[in-house]
């Protein structure tokens, strides 16, 4: 996928969200982009982290800007849309009684470590909110079992080191 395009949409998401005051962030390897400053490789997708609570809202906001929903059959703690051959995914949050942000998987909660709009960073002239670097350190620091995540997790772990 072309990384303009995944850039321009991701800049007209985020415009969306931001007037419509909701959270979010961007993780994944775009994350680690915004923190680095440069592209460091091909993208499929753009990853925002958004509560659950306003998802209505952001479907209603996505769905005007033309996006349609397009779950995979196998998500859990998410969903995804498409609009012009680019895939947005969002990972849900809740809060735990405590107030503790947590991904609602089928299998039970999973806390996330950060919460959204940790920081805001810049890359080719889009601005938005990205997960911290220490929590894209430490989320890429954790060895997945399929080869080919693990190998992009530890190239992006080695770029977010670099700076």
């Amino acid at each position: 996928m072309n990384a303009d395009a995944q850039l321009a949409a991701l800049e007209e998401v985020v415009a969306q969200l931001e007037a419509e005051a909701i959270d979010y962030s961007l993780f994944g390897g775009w994350a680690v982009d915004f923190h680095v400053g440069r592209i460091t490789r091909e993208h499929t997708d753009l990853d925002l982290v958004v509560f659950l609570d306003d998802l209505p809202r952001i479907r209603a906001s996505l769905e005007r800007g033309g996006w349609r929903h397009a779950p995979e059959p196998w998500e859990d703690g998410g969903t995804g849309f498409e609009r012009d051959g680019v895939r947005l995914e969002l990972t849900f949050l809740v809060p735990l009684a405590d107030g503790t942000p947590a991904i609602p998987f089928h299998a039970g909660p999973a806390v996330w470590a950060g919460a959204p709009g940790d920081e805001e960073c810049e890359l080719g002239g889009v601005r938005c909110r990205v997960i911290s670097r220490s929590e894209l350190i430490r989320g890429k620091s954790t060895p997945r079992a399929d080869p080919d995540d693990a190998a992009r997790d530890r190239a992006d772990h080695d770029a977010l080191l670099e700076e």
